[in-house]
């Protein structure tokens, strides 16, 4: 038996959530709903949804604090709803970890085309995960990523990364010594059907770059070469 795909809805405005939960079951999802971010966590491991809509701009705990508070207990993928030409809120959501945005106003089927798209990419990522794990771990210059644990490993310490940073440390160092454009990254880490704007991988290039630099010998292990992309450096 298929399981029903479950979505988790949490915004403030609640004729928004009966109107998503109209549109959204009549394409065979199961909805979830709350009313603000309080519950999020405990409900997302009771529930353990298919996706996550959250809307950033509630009164109290907001968007951005609930996805803070989410991603060290999961890795559902989220869709954040942010207002209009709010492009900070937007870089924020995606160094906290959100897989996409979607703008308010929307029209309801744009929103179902993204939740299909990040649903796939969610899926594409499990079965190259299965395929990955085989052989465990890439090591790179004294760096050991972890594909079963989705962590990095420097020495004795051991780093938890959100997907979005696994999968993008994963493409650059499976590819060490390759430049790679930032086509090349988005299509890696996300598919060719993401949407996000430009800066998207700059920011997540910036955060795990954040990472390294508690350790001196790996501060550059992430090198831009400018007009082409990024590169991971391994030993020179």
């Amino acid at each position: 038996m298929v399981k029903q795909l479950s979505i988790l809805i949490i915004d403030d405005d609640s004729k928004l959530r009966d109107l998503l939960t109209q549109y959204l079951d009549g394409y065979g999802f199961k909805i979830l709903t709350l009313p603000s971010g309080e519950k999020t966590v405990e409900t997302v491991k009771r529930e353990s949804p298919s996706l996550v809509i959250l809307d950033i701009m509630m009164p109290g705990k907001d968007g951005l604090e609930v996805l803070r508070e989410l991603r060290p207990h999961s890795n559902v993928p989220v869709i954040m709803l942010t207002a209009k030409g709010e492009d900070t809120d937007r870089i924020v959501g995606l160094e906290l970890g959100a897989d996409d945005y979607i703008p308010k106003p929307f029209n309801p089927r744009e929103l179902l085309a993204r939740i299909k798209a990040v649903l796939r990419r969610a899926r594409d990522s499990e079965r190259n995960g299965e395929t990955k794990n085989n052989s465990g771990v890439i090591k790179v210059a004294g760096l050991t990523l972890s594909v079963a644990h989705q962590r990095l490993e420097i020495g004795d310490e051991q780093l938890e990364l959100s997907s979005t940073e696994f999968k993008l440390l994963h493409a650059l160092m499976s590819n060490h010594g390759t430049p790679l454009t930032r086509d090349d990254l988005m299509t890696l880490v996300w598919g060719k059907d993401f949407n996000a704007f430009d800066r998207s991988i700059d920011v997540h290039i910036s955060k795990l770059r954040a990472l390294f630099k508690p350790y001196p010998e790996h501060e550059s292990r992430i090198r831009t070469i400018w007009g082409t992309g990024y590169m991971f450096v391994g030993e020179e």
